[in-house]
């Protein structure tokens, strides 16, 4: 197994021997474009690692990761168009740069040269994974409907927005590792557990990453600690602040989040000291923690070699406990 930079660099070293250099370039350099834009590369890792794990051998398992960080990608190019952003890690994004039809045609070429990487896989590889994939596909994009539904919605529950980040970021993450898992022969009991362990990771991940957010550092975090607060976004935090504040403090907190003021820093204060006097910002610690050692339970019922549970714990726990 290699440390995780190590995984990064060679499945980019892959990826930039298959980047689709071909024509029309107007259809093809926008993929190009959005795959070297950056990022932790983290799904792609999970498979490459899950495949060393598991005996089967990253080499197996690089069209997989491929598969998956186009896909990844080309949801964030489909994203961008939905939310007329302008910017994606620092960089025009695709329908920026080029123009909204094009965004749309790269995005679908990407989610069709995904589904072509696994006619690289025997059959008894293949059938597995383009299950998975397909499965995995349509929820992500049930995610993003709820979260475009909830924009518009007053009355969004916790369990509803657990959901919600379950399918837009969790399932991805589970079916990675399981991909991995898949290529190396591993059990179906074996596979169904890493796909737990990566989900429940999954969800934890994205209310850490909502709590970073709101209070992490800025100088740690990479951008502007109160993002969601500013876009009005219904997150773990807001929803449980809401559940736990007083009647006064709540109302107050759903007015906050009908105001969109030219300087958001009083906005954002009010908020975070809602989020903290509530007891919304403890709860929310808490549930990161209890999503984590779920997460780890599945991993301790998995018949693994104890150098790879090792491994999948310390991965799991540095993810858990990062400031970025």
């Amino acid at each position: 197994m290699l440390d995780l930079e190590a995984y990064k660099t060679t499945f980019l070293s892959y990826m930039d021997s298959r980047l689709p250099q071909k024509e029309p370039r107007n259809l093809y350099e926008p993929i190009e474009y959005i795959l070297q834009l950056g990022g932790k590369r983290l799904r792609p890792v999970l498979v490459l690692m899950s495949a060393d794990i598991f005996g089967g051998g990253r080499e197996k398992a690089m069209d997989a990761a491929l598969a998956i960080e186009i896909f990844h990608n080309f949801s964030l190019v489909h994203d961008d168009i939905m939310d007329d952003a302008p910017l994606r890690r620092g960089k025009e994004t695709v329908h920026e740069k080029w123009n909204i039809n094009t965004g749309i045609l790269s995005g679908d070429a990407m989610l069709i040269n995904a589904y072509q990487l696994f006619e690289n896989y025997p059959a008894e590889h293949f059938k597995p994974l383009a299950k998975l994939f397909t499965k995995t596909a349509i929820e992500v994009c049930e995610g993003q409907q709820y979260d475009v539904d909830f924009e518009e919605r007053e009355d969004v529950t916790i369990d509803e927005y657990l959901k919600m980040i379950e399918f837009k970021t969790a399932v991805l993450v589970g079916a990675a590792l399981k991909m991995g898992a898949i290529v190396s022969d591993a059990s179906e009991v074996v596979q169904d557990k890493i796909y737990e362990f990566g989900r429940m990771l999954g969800i934890a991940f994205q209310i850490q990453d909502d709590y970073l957010d709101t209070f992490g550092d800025q100088a740690v975090f990479g951008k502007q600690i109160g993002g969601d607060i500013i876009e009005n976004k219904k997150t773990y935090l807001y929803l449980k602040a809401l559940e736990l504040a007083d009647s006064s403090s709540a109302d107050q907190l759903r007015h906050l989040y009908t105001i969109s003021p030219e300087d958001p820093s009083s906005k954002i204060e009010t908020a975070k000291q809602i989020f903290e006097d509530s007891g919304a910002k403890a709860s929310t610690t808490e549930r990161i923690k209890a999503y984590t050692e779920e997460a780890f339970e599945h991993l301790e019922q998995m018949e693994v070699s104890e150098k790879g549970k090792a491994f999948l714990k310390a991965f799991g726990t540095n993810l858990m406990n990062r400031e970025v």
